[in-house]
């Protein structure tokens, strides 16, 4: 199966725009983490044997407040990582400045390492240092193993804080809705979305997707386990 397409305008388009990182590991990590920590919650007090209003209430809290701790932490996280990679940046541009041929000779040694030799090397040596953004995006990635897209600070906190606040809304739905057996339903609902989220992931990986969905599935499980049997502990007669 061919991802996409060859022809001069598609390589163009796709080369000379790349889309970066996305939000992919921002979705997982949102969606897997609400629906961890919120049933974590439920499992807990409804090991305690407390009303359901007290879970609600718990529950309600985890997703609003837990959720943009995480959005906060992972624009904090990402913040700093696109600081670190300006300041490596301006690191560059001063080295070109004062030591020009020190780094025209790392701009060799990178393209050794491409498998060019001889005089095709040092034509595209000269040829890369007569640009200087293209000189300091190829030390980017060579010497520091950097991409050429920043990641976006405000957009993986978003896609985090949503897919915490989807998935995590999941466990509280059956005892919001007064169900029967809510914590039952809560423990199918909850697992089928461990499930989904790992085998939806699948998509960008190589493992098959019942295998993805149910390794998502035993991290989940697991630490919906411990705290169902932390729960226990106090549930008092």
């Amino acid at each position: 199966m061919i991802e996409h397409g060859h022809s001069h305008e598609e390589i163009a388009k796709r080369i000379g725009a790349p889309a970066g990182r996305g939000v992919l590991r921002d979705v997982v990590y949102g969606g897997i983490d609400g629906s961890v920590t919120t049933f974590a919650i439920v499992a807990g007090v409804a090991g305690a044997g407390l009303s359901p209003f007290i879970i609600i209430a718990l529950g309600l809290a985890n997703v609003l407040a837990d959720g943009f701790s995480m959005a906060a932490g992972n624009y904090s996280g990402t913040k700093a990582e696109v600081d670190n990679i300006r300041r490596i940046r301006a690191i560059e541009e001063r080295h070109i400045e004062l030591h020009p041929q020190g780094e025209r000779d790392e701009v060799r040694e990178i393209l050794s390492l491409k498998g060019l030799t001889g005089q095709v090397l040092e034509d595209a040596t000269n040829e890369i240092t007569q640009d200087r953004e293209n000189w300091i995006a190829l030390m980017m990635e060579g010497e520091y193993g950097l991409g050429g897209v920043d990641p976006h600070p405000m957009r993986a906190a978003l896609a985090t804080f949503v897919a915490f606040l989807i998935a995590g809304m999941v466990p509280l739905l059956p005892f919001v809705f007064g169900m029967q057996n809510a914590f039952a339903t809560s423990t199918v609902l909850t697992m089928t979305v461990f499930f989904a989220i790992g085998a939806y992931k699948s998509k960008w990986s190589l493992d098959p997707w019942w295998r993805s969905g149910l390794e998502t599935f035993l991290i989940g499980g697991a630490a919906a386990a411990i705290a169902y049997g932390v729960g226990t502990l106090f549930n008092l007669p």
